[in-house]
């Protein structure tokens, strides 16, 4: 696969290989338990150890698996308030805007929009004076930035680390009609947001 064709790829989210249903019961072990033996893990997925180990050092290099971590309660940790701050950007700062945002570790993640923002970030503090300061003193005053929308989050009712094929439950088509969705399109100005 050429580089540029990786580098595609990579983007997308998409892993290069498909997973078959061992390496999506490895993946479904290693949510529930980042920590447990190779030996283990290949007796919960019904494969030898060197197999096990080829596969997990395969996800790896294909990207699938990004690492391991423990899993830390904010609020335990000392920061207990939570914001989600929806973000409009000048259409020809992206690149900028993305460079910066990403070196401020205040911000847990961010996420490209479809809709009336670009961007949602999830920041955290210790109280609302501090995401207050962050919201107004640093990413309102940056120059890519046109608007800021802060929520604070009452209550994180549960977060899954992460979510697989298998996770999803099979549901009948809904038919032609939509219901209450609504589609909003993207800004024509963003075309760019790669950058």
């Amino acid at each position: 696969m050429s580089s540029k064709a990786q580098s595609a790829q990579d983007q997308s989210g998409q892993s290069p290989r498909t997973l078959d249903e061992i390496n999506m019961k490895i993946l479904a072990e290693l949510r529930d338990n980042g920590r447990i033996s190779m030996s283990a893990l290949a007796e919960r997925v019904n494969v030898s150890r060197a197999n096990v180990y080829t596969r997990v050092e395969q996800l790896m290099a294909d990207g699938v698996i990004t690492g391991f971590s423990a899993r830390i309660d904010p609020a335990k940790a000392g920061l207990g308030i939570c914001a989600l701050v929806f973000l409009s950007v000048h259409p020809q700062s992206w690149e900028r805007f993305r460079s910066q945002i990403s070196e401020m570790t205040e911000i847990e993640s961010c996420r490209i929009t479809t809709g009336e923002h670009d961007a949602m970030l999830l920041i955290r503090g210790d109280e609302v004076g501090a995401i207050h300061d962050f919201v107004i003193g640093v990413l309102a005053a940056l120059p890519e930035v046109k608007s800021v929308e802060t929520v604070l989050v009452l209550d994180e009712v549960f977060q899954r680390p992460y979510l697989l094929p298998s996770d999803l439950p099979p549901r009948e088509p809904a038919g032609a009609q939509l219901g209450m969705t609504r589609f909003t399109r993207a800004n024509p100005g963003r075309a760019s947001l790669s950058g």
